[in-house]
């Protein structure tokens, strides 16, 4: 498994809010859902996506945007039209003086918007999950990444399209997984320019040295790699791999596997209710007191206390 392929394994789409929006103009609604994560796809005429604090960014049709939150943005048919629709966390809908709008911009199965003929459509998935694994992909990502319609296949877009209004059984999954699709093509895509600034550790990918080894530390994080054996399963020596996997990384080999097992520590910690024994075991930890004096010195609260803090966010 590779470092790509790994962040997106974790915590994947589960119930993701989709929706196909279709809206006449002048639109614009302000977003501060809060949400890790929101794909959107433009299907037919234009968009103004502008993040709080920066330039406003144009979507045509073809385009996708990626949004990383949790900050909050407004998207419009123009930068100065006045927001006159708020989406709140938990995709409550209203307008900006907080009257409900869901009923009234309800148009059926999985479509939104202020007209049903409106001459803007655009798909959009967003992803609510909060897990660490994702978050070293978010850490990744500018706030606003435009991937442009003319530089890549954009057929998920059309297939998304088509399956998002459907209400069959296991409707859900099939969307929660074409949205993942979607994601790992963007990214892959975006990931590959030449300006995109992508992260050490998916660069070193295709590195003949340095991608075999984070391969092999993503396929089997739990196992107890030195820097001698990954060396040799590479065929290199120890002080090249080392070298050579700072470069590339940013970080030693044994650094990394140690932000990848608290990472998928974390995710487990939020995903499941397995005890802290058995979670140090699954991440390549001998014992609870082990992964905690490691995940504390990383994050700087007991694993326990970070779980508690999951399921009972303060305020």
């Amino acid at each position: 498994m590779d470092a790509l392929a790994d962040l997106l394994d974790g915590p994947r789409a589960r119930g993701a809010f989709l929706l196909r929006a279709t809206l006449s103009p002048p639109w614009s609604v302000r977003i501060q859902d809060e949400a890790p994560l929101c794909l959107v796809a433009m299907v037919r005429d234009q968009a103004w996506i502008t993040p709080d604090g920066d330039r406003p960014v144009r979507v045509g049709p073809g385009d996708v945007a990626i949004v990383r939150g949790p900050g909050h943005y407004a998207v419009a048919d123009d930068p100065a039209t006045a927001p006159q629709v708020v989406i709140h966390p938990g995709q409550v809908c209203t307008t900006p003086d907080g009257r409900g709008l869901s009923a009234e911009m309800d148009l059926g199965t999985r479509n939104w918007g202020n007209d049903p003929d409106g001459s803007a459509v655009m798909l959009i998935g967003t992803y609510q999950m909060r897990g660490a694994v994702t978050q070293r992909l978010l850490a990744a990502l500018p706030t606003l990444l435009v991937l442009r319609g003319d530089s890549w296949d954009g057929s998920l877009v059309t297939l998304l399209g088509r399956e998002i209004v459907k209400d069959e059984p296991g409707q859900e999954v099939v969307l929660d997984r074409l949205l993942d699709l979607l994601l790992i093509a963007v990214l892959r895509t975006w990931f590959s320019r030449p300006d995109a600034r992508a992260p050490g550790w998916y660069r070193a990918h295709g590195d003949p040295v340095v991608g075999p080894a984070l391969r092999m530390l993503h396929a089997e994080p739990a196992y107890p790699w030195t820097v001698a054996e990954l060396a040799g399963r590479a065929g290199v020596s120890r002080a090249a791999l080392a070298q050579r996997f700072g470069k590339l990384v940013g970080e030693p080999p044994m650094a990394y596997l140690t932000g990848l097992r608290l990472a998928q520590a974390a995710d487990l910690l939020r995903e499941t209710d397995a005890t802290l024994e058995a979670v140090a075991r699954q991440v390549g930890y001998g014992t609870a007191f082990a992964l905690s004096t490691a995940f504390k010195r990383e994050r700087g609260v007991s694993p326990q206390r970070y779980r508690d803090g999951l399921r009972h966010p303060a305020g």
